[in-house]
């Protein structure tokens, strides 16, 4: 068997992680033409690779449940337009966050000068890290692009405009993205309006 004509066959984008790219690369270069007979008989490279396939596409889907979210908020809030962040981190700070060991209860985000952060966002302790320890309620630089900046930079200068995060999760690619909103504070008979709301659809799911 081609070994070589087994890995292109295998390498798809899209379900193919760079991870398991290098182990086809390293069959390749070890064994350019392999043959059942030859040096491992009865050894398959194919089933090696299937073996890795599996287990990144079983991470991804792992990783893509984290989600955290900020209930708080949309009590508080009245939310105005939302965006999608990737969050600048330690290795340490991904590592907790990818065991769902966050909150956002606090939570907000400000400007120092054209750039965003996120601050009161807690990230526990990565337990077993030895080295290189994070500060668990640092602030963190938010990523958008210059549009979506300056957009969220004019609105919050309006009078009881501020930005809230409401939800962290895990992408499909294993990045950690916080969904945050443009917000207004809402006034304490919209509160009573939101609990009242509440309380008849709870009512409602009980009859």
């Amino acid at each position: 068997m081609d070994i070589a004509v087994f890995a292109k066959s295998v390498f798809k984008p899209s379900v193919i992680s760079l991870r398991v790219r290098k182990y086809v690369l390293i069959f390749v270069s070890h064994f350019p033409v392999f043959q059942p007979e030859g040096l491992f008989p009865g050894f398959r490279p194919e089933r090696v690779l299937n073996v890795a396939i599996r287990r990144e596409v079983n991470m991804a889907k792992a990783k893509s449940k984290v989600e955290i979210k900020n209930k708080r908020a949309s009590f508080e809030y009245e939310f105005i337009e939302g965006f999608t962040a990737g969050i600048v981190l330690t290795g340490t700070e991904i590592k907790s966050i990818r065991m769902g060991k966050a909150s956002l209860v606090d939570s907000y985000c400000y400007f120092s000068g054209n750039e965003l952060y996120v601050k009161n966002m807690h990230v526990a302790d990565y337990w077993w890290g030895s080295w290189g320890k994070h500060d668990p309620r640092r602030d963190r630089k938010l990523l958008l692009n210059r549009s979506e900046l300056r957009k969220l930079q004019r609105a919050v200068k309006e009078k009881g405009m501020t930005i809230v995060a409401t939800r962290l999760f895990i992408s499909d690619k294993g990045y950690a993205k916080l969904h945050i909103e443009l917000a207004r504070g809402k006034r304490e008979y919209d509160k009573r309006q939101a609990i009242k709301e509440k309380d008849m659809k709870r009512a409602m799911s009980m009859e």
